[in-house]
């Protein structure tokens, strides 16, 4: 035959109830001390921060926490402006910076310009001046020239000489060698 599992109480169902009832009022009371123990344990903290929380030191403190943000607050305000005026100031001096090469850039194509143009007319006048010294040359052989031939005109005219055709062309001559004689030694 199959096992059956059924326990029979052989205590009466008031001792049980009497007994468990015992025991639950024991584990409220229980309970409840421990409650109790719990909220004063927490509560007397909380009592005594609440107490600090409000007294005058912490309020001093609050009001310096807040002016301590506030003038944190100003200078990061001040800081950015600052900072925003020194990229300012960066960008203009690196736009001088440019406008300085690109000026010193301008100044040594004008020096090499103006160089060229020296090193030109000091050959110009390099040439110039042996132009000017070959003029000298000619006018002096010129000028050399005329005494000779004033010096032969002189001696025709007290010599008269027969052979002589060119006696016409002579006073013609003359008054071109007179001339270059006039020009300044």
């Amino acid at each position: 035959m199959a096992s059956t599992l059924y326990d029979y109480c052989r205590v009466p169902m008031d001792a049980i109830l009497k007994k468990d009832g015992d025991k639950r009022c024991k584990l409220l009371l229980g309970i409840g001390i421990l409650v109790l123990l719990i909220i004063v344990i927490l509560g007397v903290p909380l009592i005594i921060f609440t107490i600090k929380a409000n007294s005058e030191a912490c309020r001093d403190g609050l009001r310096a926490v807040m002016e301590c943000r506030n003038v944190t607050h100003l200078l990061q305000q001040e800081l950015t402006e600052a900072q925003k005026g020194f990229q300012d100031v960066e960008a203009q001096a690196a736009t001088c910076n440019h406008t300085v090469m690109a000026l010193m850039a301008s100044l040594d194509a004008e020096k090499a310009q103006g160089q060229k143009k020296v090193e030109e007319l000091e050959g110009e006048i390099t040439t110039l001046n042996h132009k000017l010294q070959d003029a000298s040359a000619e006018v002096e052989r010129l000028r050399r020239e005329n005494q000779v031939l004033s010096v032969r005109i002189a001696d025709t005219k007290y010599y008269p000489s027969s052979q002589d055709s060119s006696s016409a062309a002579a006073p013609q001559l003359l008054f071109v060698l007179l001339g270059l004689s006039a020009l300044p030694q």
